[in-house]
């Protein structure tokens, strides 16, 4: 069988089946940041298509998906096959602990601003964000820290904010409320965007930091939404991570594989999802060779796209 993924990910195959998924014999598990919701439902149904190995999908806020990972071991339940984090620290934590294969950087987001319909005639820009965040009678949207990876990206956004600006970060921190990606974040009702929820329906923020993918869909929904991108002193890497775990099915590595081939990165880059800026480690195989040579062919003019189309936001 051909394998891409990771020299790595060798040892996943090597582990003992502690728990097997009869539950889900027929399907794999693909446990996702919720970020990835909309690109990886339709990566893993193109998937399905071409391979016929059906897939069930489960996303939520990564540091949530890994906790539930490590319980689901525990306790001797089917859980994940694979995990497709919005970082990399969540999956080096199962590496770490001996419960997945290395990591690998699959892609990339990057975190904006969104201005609620009300700001919709200011012309916003990137410059003028950290004033808008910290004037104190405009209400700032966050995602939650430690549980949502989203969340931390924020916090590196306040620390750098207080670099440039002495006292930001106790400002921002303090103001911050964090609408989404915790266990007790206001529930959305079902069928509403969260971005259009919480700027315009119910107003309980003005402004919202959030990735590029989520604030592009919710524009799309309500174009009185202004998107703006950050200023390079407050931007922030935001890699997400790949694993294979460690009771995975066989046939695992063929849905990372996947993910990583230049079919699933076109369909990231569709949702706004850039390259990873590390490249996929090379495996003891020619044919590894020429994937890693056809998804840098495939994917060089969408990278150079998808920074024109961040940097026209800005």
């Amino acid at each position: 069988m051909k394998k891409y993924f990771l020299t790595g990910s060798l040892a996943a195959c090597a582990f003992s089946v502690l728990i097997p998924n009869q539950a889900f014999a027929a399907n794999l598990n693909l446990y996702g940041a919720g970020s990835l919701r909309n690109a990886l439902t339709e990566v893993s149904q193109d998937f399905t298509q071409e391979t016929g190995i059906g897939t069930n999908t489960v996303f939520g806020p990564s540091g949530i998906r890994e906790q539930a990972i490590e319980t689901e071991l525990q306790l001797g339940q089917p859980t994940a096959d694979v995990f497709a984090s919005a970082d990399i620290g969540n999956p080096q934590k199962l590496y770490t602990k001996g419960l997945s294969s290395q990591p690998v950087e699959f892609t990339q987001n990057q975190v904006v601003a969104v201005f609620s319909s009300k700001y919709s005639q200011a012309k916003i820009t990137s410059n003028q964000v950290l004033d808008y965040l910290l004037n104190p009678n405009i209400k700032l949207g966050t995602s939650t820290p430690l549980s949502d990876p989203l969340g931390d990206y924020t916090q590196q956004i306040f620390t750098q904010a207080n670099s440039k600006n002495p006292g930001s970060f106790d400002t921002l921190n303090s103001k911050a409320l964090r609408l989404t990606g915790g266990t007790n974040s206001p529930i959305v009702p079902s069928g509403q965007d969260s971005l259009v929820y919480f700027l315009d329906k119910t107003q309980q923020a003005d402004v919202f930091l959030t990735y590029y993918t989520g604030a592009i869909a919710s524009q799309k929904i309500d174009p009185s939404l202004q998107v703006v991108g950050l200023p390079d002193y407050l931007s922030v890497a935001a890699p997400f991570g790949l694993t294979v775990i460690k009771n995975a099915d066989p046939n695992a590595e063929k849905l990372a594989d996947y993910i990583l081939s230049p079919k699933g990165q076109e369909v990231l880059h569709k949702y706004g999802f850039i390259s990873p800026t590390k490249s996929v480690p090379e495996p003891n195989y020619v044919c590894g060779l020429l994937l890693g040579a056809a998804m840098g062919l495939a994917l060089n003019k969408k990278l150079v796209q998808q920074k024109i189309e961040i940097s026209n936001i800005r």
